[in-house]
């Protein structure tokens, strides 16, 4: 296990302080100025999965209230608001300085037999034709100030290979279909919770790039602000992040300084495990 997973797998340990009370690390995540949103929802996530045993979650609602600290721990508090015969029910709240930075609610279901059937995946190259991410990010390193440049090249417990790559200062305006190949393999041999847990995680990955795509704009962008504001997802079939799994990300509307987003995510044979919508500020910045 590379020293980058260990440090992931570490952030969704959590403590765990009384009953339905939880702690976890801020630090150690995507990036040291704010802490990355499907952190807090895979930290959320865990605390609520240590109040349930034999059911796996099939949803969650989430939204961010404020932005996270990630030098100070994060508490979680688990509502247990209903074990039934079929569905359980959880309501996290996650809490910084007397404060609460989300708000997320679970829902958990037993094991049933129903009809089937699923949206294709869309035909994309091979994650082996692709440029590794990273890859990327070093060829273009040089473009960024050199305080900047650590954070850029600090190594990744995913290995992510982008469909159409852009580039990441001053990119072309483009589609807003978004996607990319992720995997982690780390996850080998996880259970199906934790499975879940850092799937969760991952679908925070470049999701509000989607609407960004069509302005031409980036995460490195001075001219826009971006935050998170909501996240939903749904899970429809066992996840084994250690394969290759494609995140095909779309963008319906942008206005209002707010993006809409979604996405759907499959393995390499092309079953649908996941589904994802978010939207997330997107505001001018005026100079």
């Amino acid at each position: 296990m590379t020293d980058t997973a260990k440090v992931l797998l570490d952030l969704l340990d959590l403590e765990s302080l009384d009953t339905n009370l939880f702690r976890g690390s801020g630090s150690g995540g995507e990036t040291p100025t704010r802490i990355y949103g499907g952190q807090v929802i895979a930290q959320a996530l865990t605390a609520a999965y240590s109040t349930i045993s034999g059911r796996l979650r099939h949803s969650l609602h989430a939204y961010f209230i404020r932005p996270g600290d990630p030098s100070r721990p994060v508490i979680y508090e688990v509502d247990p608001s209903r074990d039934g015969r079929s569905f359980t029910t959880r309501r996290v709240v996650a809490i910084q300085n007397g404060k609460q930075i989300l708000n997320l609610a679970a829902s958990f279901h037993a094991q049933e037999d129903g009809w089937d059937h699923q949206h294709k995946m869309p035909e994309v190259p091979d994650p082996g034709s692709l440029e590794p991410r990273h890859e990327i990010l070093k060829r273009n390193a040089s473009r960024f100030a050199q305080d900047k440049q650590a954070e850029l090249l600090r190594p990744r417990p995913f290995e992510i290979r982008e469909v159409e790559p852009r580039a990441p200062v001053a990119p072309e305006k483009t589609s807003d279909a978004n996607q990319m190949w992720v995997r982690m393999e780390a996850a080998r041999g996880a259970g199906p919770e934790l499975q879940h847990i850092l799937l969760a995680y991952v679908s925070d990955f470049g999701l509000l790039g989607s609407s960004m795509r069509p302005h031409g704009l980036t995460f490195h962008n001075p001219e826009a602000m971006t935050a998170s504001l909501d996240h939903a997802m749904w899970f429809h079939a066992p996840v084994q992040l250690q394969n290759w799994h494609l995140y095909s990300m779309d963008a319906p509307f942008t206005g209002n300084a707010r993006g809409f987003n979604r996405g759907s995510i499959y393995t390499k044979d092309g079953d649908l495990v996941a589904s994802v919508a978010q939207e997330g500020l997107l505001r001018p910045l005026r100079h």
